[in-house]
């Protein structure tokens, strides 16, 4: 009997710690105009979003590619961890690479790796408001 009692007081503590660990985490939010639309975007809790924090605020021309996304190479490279994503969503932000930040306006199935950055909240428009054309993106920081 004190041996489940000492497990099952483990098991709240252990949880109760996950608990106020994650309330002490913050997610970080961004804000991205395109097209005098303005989006806001979840940014996952990693190192690349950290240093794309870091280089905000941005404003930059993002190019058209098979038209589902928008890409731009940065000058200087972003720390990167590279998995087989499967499928991409409409809104998600990626890098490719170490240096290519990506938006995709149109979801489908890869075999491509990507690094994710964030997720724009709510997409819906987007695919028209992007269109198949080269865009001007702002990213700026979300303030509270």
């Amino acid at each position: 009997m004190k041996k489940y009692i000492i497990i099952l007081i483990s098991i709240i503590l252990i949880i109760s710690f996950n608990i106020c660990k994650n309330k002490g985490e913050k997610m970080n939010k961004i804000k991205i105009t395109i097209n005098d639309i303005t989006y806001t975007a979840t940014l996952e809790n990693n190192e690349t979003a950290k240093n794309l924090i870091q280089k905000l605020p941005l404003d930059i021309t993002m190019n058209e590619l098979n038209n589902n996304e928008k890409y731009y190479y940065f000058d200087t490279t972003l720390p990167n961890n590279p998995i087989n994503i499967d499928k991409i969503n409409t809104g998600d932000i990626m890098l490719y690479g170490d240096n290519c930040i990506v938006i995709f306006y149109q979801s489908f199935n890869t075999t491509y790796t990507y690094t994710k950055i964030g997720t724009i909240d709510n997409p819906s428009s987007l695919k028209e408001n992007i269109g198949n054309q080269n865009v001007k993106v702002s990213i700026t920081k979300l303030e509270n």
